[in-house]
């Protein structure tokens, strides 16, 4: 059984101006619903947020959108849900959204969409979790993202051991095989561990 029960999405509150987007969107969310995983996401009823959500209830899913109180009207909080959680502010969506995944998706999205993912590629760069972390690179969405990145690394900014550990998926079906896989991975690397440490 994997370890992997609930996945948090970050992207955009807005729809972007590629349908593609939409599309991809409807798609997590179906592909969440059919593998039995749980969504967790930013609770807004708008934009790609509201896409995956609802494309996830449709498909008989499970969602919890976490929302903070300044934002209930402006992004439409997506009442459907089946948990609903309104915090004080930002940092406490972030840790509510953390806490109750086990694996993080990024699809299109702004600044906010960017800060999310950012922040948990650093938190995995520090050692503070080591649940898998994948972008979903949309039509090639994130490849100017992607690009920055190797340029980091190649001008020595991203230190040895520290690697940006993340996968990115071009095809939107792959996104789910490819969280369970590493997690499966990351389980197996956890039980050589012990056995080492056993002997």
């Amino acid at each position: 059984m994997s370890s992997i029960r609930s996945v948090c999405v970050y992207c955009g509150s807005g729809a972007g101006d590629d349908p593609r987007f939409g599309d991809a969107a409807d798609a997590l969310g179906r592909n969440l619903a059919s593998a039995g995983l749980s969504l967790v996401y930013g609770g807004g009823g708008e934009g790609l947020m509201g896409r995956v959500a609802r494309a996830t209830l449709a498909g008989g899913g499970f969602v919890t959108g976490v929302i903070p109180s300044f934002l209930v009207r402006e992004e439409h909080a997506l009442t459907e849900a089946q948990e609903v959680l309104v915090v004080d502010n930002m940092h406490e969506r972030k840790q509510a959204m953390f806490e109750r995944a086990d694996a993080f998706v990024a699809l299109p999205g702004g600044i906010g969409t960017l800060e999310e993912l950012v922040e948990q590629m650093t938190w995995a760069q520090l050692g503070r979790h080591g649940k898998p972390i994948l972008i979903a690179d949309v039509a090639g969405f994130w490849r100017p993202l992607l690009a920055l990145f190797a340029h980091m690394n190649d001008a020595g900014f991203i230190r040895s051991g520290f690697a940006l550990r993340y996968l990115v998926a071009e095809k939107i079906d792959d996104v789910v095989p490819m969280l369970l896989a590493a997690a499966d991975r990351r389980a197996d690397l956890a039980r050589e561990a012990m056995s080492v440490r056993d002997l």
